[in-house]
């Protein structure tokens, strides 16, 4: 398909969106389940969404912040596969840690800590710059032609 043949759609924006959002959440949990939960009795939303479980005083918060990070490693081989657009990959990272910030005040209230927006700054400009990385490698790649030249 030609790039500039797409027509603007609201509803693939969304769907992947959500997809993007879904797959994150799901990698987080599992990284979450494997790096925390071994640490402690029980597992909460408060590993997710607590500005406070993102510390650098304890192991376990350096385990939180390890599990993010990888996540945002993850979403950028997510976007690599559902957005395929360089471009576009800023803009799904941005949006996807919007809604996490919404989604933290909802349940924790403002983040007030310095540490858990490092953890997420750094985490959407790896998730955004790895991302484009892969979309780029993959855009300049050269188009074989040489199925189409045994047919002439």
């Amino acid at each position: 398909m030609f790039y500039g043949a797409v027509v603007w759609d609201p509803w693939l924006i969304v769907a992947q969106i959500v997809c993007l959002q879904c797959l994150y959440y799901i990698t987080l949990g599992l990284l979450l389940s494997i790096l925390v939960g071994t640490r402690v009795s029980r597992m909460s939303l408060v590993y997710f969404f607590d500005y406070v479980a993102v510390t650098t005083t304890t192991v376990t918060g350096w385990c939180v912040i390890a599990s993010f990070l990888l996540s945002s490693v993850a979403g950028a081989v997510y976007m690599f596969y559902l957005i395929e657009r360089s471009k576009k990959c800023l803009d799904f990272s941005a949006t996807l840690y919007i809604v996490h910030l919404f989604i933290c005040i909802v349940y924790g209230g403002w983040p007030s800590s310095l540490t858990w927006w490092i953890v997420n700054g750094s985490g959407i400009a790896v998730m955004a710059l790895l991302g484009e990385r892969l979309c780029i490698k993959r855009e300049l790649q050269e188009i074989s032609l040489t199925r189409y030249r045994s047919n002439v």
